[in-house]
């Protein structure tokens, strides 16, 4: 597999900079980097993004994702291998990833279960997480960026 182009986050100066930073400063609140990697791996998985698919299932594994979790991510509300908290983040990943799907996209119900876990900080770094997970994916499919090795240096 080859890609279209050079990606294009890394043509520009300062643009992988940019959406690093914008990551870095959701680190910051406190929520388990397993859970920040799920959240990752999930979105990754609706937008087809085999990098970060491939990223993100390496990181949640070196942070303490379990395999069974890793496995069953897709299926993940038909499985017990996740945590009340951690399935609150994965709904809301899912419903922000796939805003145009429904005319309530992130209805009350997902908004409202992540809130019972997560305070208004948390929520904030959990909607940055998720608005750069998928920046990262609209910028590897269209130009068909290939999964492969060099994911496994930066994981």
């Amino acid at each position: 597999m080859k890609a279209r182009m050079t990606n294009a986050a890394m043509l520009l100066p300062g643009a992988l900079e940019a959406l690093q930073a914008f990551g870095q400063a959701a680190s910051q609140a406190g929520i388990p980097e397993s859970t920040i990697d799920l959240v990752h791996y999930r979105a990754s998985q609706i937008n087809g993004c085999s990098v970060c698919a491939d990223m993100h299932s390496r990181s949640a594994k070196k942070h303490g994702a379990t395999e069974q979790q890793l496995l069953t991510l897709a299926a993940w509300r038909d499985t017990p291998y996740f945590s009340d908290a951690e399935r609150a983040a994965i709904a809301l990943a899912e419903a922000v990833t796939r805003l145009a799907d429904k005319p309530d996209p992130v209805p009350d119900d997902v908004w409202n279960e992540a809130a019972k876990h997560y305070d208004e900080r948390q929520l904030a770094a959990l909607l940055v997480h998720i608005a750069g997970i998928n920046a990262f994916n609209r910028l590897n499919v269209p130009t068909r960026q290939p999964s492969g090795e060099w994911v496994a240096q930066y994981s």
